[in-house]
């Protein structure tokens, strides 16, 4: 099946009425993170170099990616005529380095990396699903659709390798589980961070903590419980846990908690905002 272009895209039905401000600064930042795909790709491919029909795809799936910074680049330069996208993508690139030249996986095996792409896939689709939701533009809607169908497709295929791999490596349900919280946790690292403060700030100096809390408290405000169930379903998927269980829904109603504890404990107090 062919898949989709920026061509497909009504980009003649943009309407800046229903633009939403916090919107705007999510997809600014996510547009940086999906144009660096490629490094991604360069990555798994050094990781992977023996396997060439999971290089190939690796391939595939980093120009995937990249098409979906600049579809989410080109929306949010109409969304707001002063970000500069190609510039903003500059700052990040040459702020965040990914591991490169490495011929082994930092997750300490090829099972071990393929679910932390699984945990990366489903946190993302789930994302997209969420800003979907809740976008009234009908442009964005119709991109973030598109991405979220993209990113379950790519936990497809990185489950598919990880079932494969599995055959090879012998990964124990509990390292799996391990590595899946761990790759979670690094939501809190500098990449997200980053590509919040180059997308959104119009100078001052780079403060980790605080680009985090403010990204948090936008973009957790855009999700449901449904939303959170679903990637942790898929997440203990990719671990090799029951996907539906008490297990699942307890850890999704935690997760959710946390979502929107942190929303409220990011945004600035109403004097503040006054």
């Amino acid at each position: 099946m062919k898949h989709w272009t920026l061509d497909d895209i009504a980009w003649e039905n943009f309407d800046p009425g229903k633009v939403d401000p916090d919107l705007v600064k999510v997809i600014k930042a996510a547009s940086l993170v999906e144009k660096n795909g490629r490094d991604y790709g360069r990555y798994l491919q050094e990781v992977f170099e023996d396997d060439p029909e999971f290089s190939e795809a690796a391939v595939g799936w980093a120009e995937e990616e990249v098409q979906h910074g600049d579809a989410l680049g080109r929306w949010a330069e109409m969304a707001d005529p002063s970000f500069d996208f190609p510039a903003a993508f500059e700052d990040f690139a040459a702020n965040v380095k990914l591991p490169t030249g490495m011929a082994r996986s930092v997750r300490g095996s090829r099972v071990g990396e393929l679910v932390a792409r699984c945990v990366v896939e489903c946190g993302t689709s789930s994302m997209y699903t969420a800003l979907a939701n809740a976008a009234e533009e009908p442009v964005l809607k119709q991109i973030c659709h598109k991405i979220a169908a993209d990113e379950l497709r790519h936990y497809k295929l990185f489950y598919k390798h990880e079932k494969r791999y599995l055959e090879i490596e012998r990964i124990g349900r509990i390292r799996r589980f391990w590595v899946a919280l761990s790759r979670a946790r690094e939501t809190e690292d500098d990449e997200l961070a980053y590509a919040y403060f180059a997308a959104n700030n119009r100078g001052g100096d780079y403060d980790r903590k605080a680009a985090n809390r403010e990204y948090s408290a936008t973009v957790y405000g855009f999700y449901r419980f449904h939303h959170v169930q679903r990637a942790v379903a898929m997440a203990f998927k990719a671990a090799g846990l029951k996907p539906h269980s008490r297990l699942s829904t307890w850890m999704s109603r935690v997760i959710y908690t946390v979502l929107k504890w942190r929303t409220r404990a990011g945004r600035p107090p109403l004097a503040a905002e006054a």
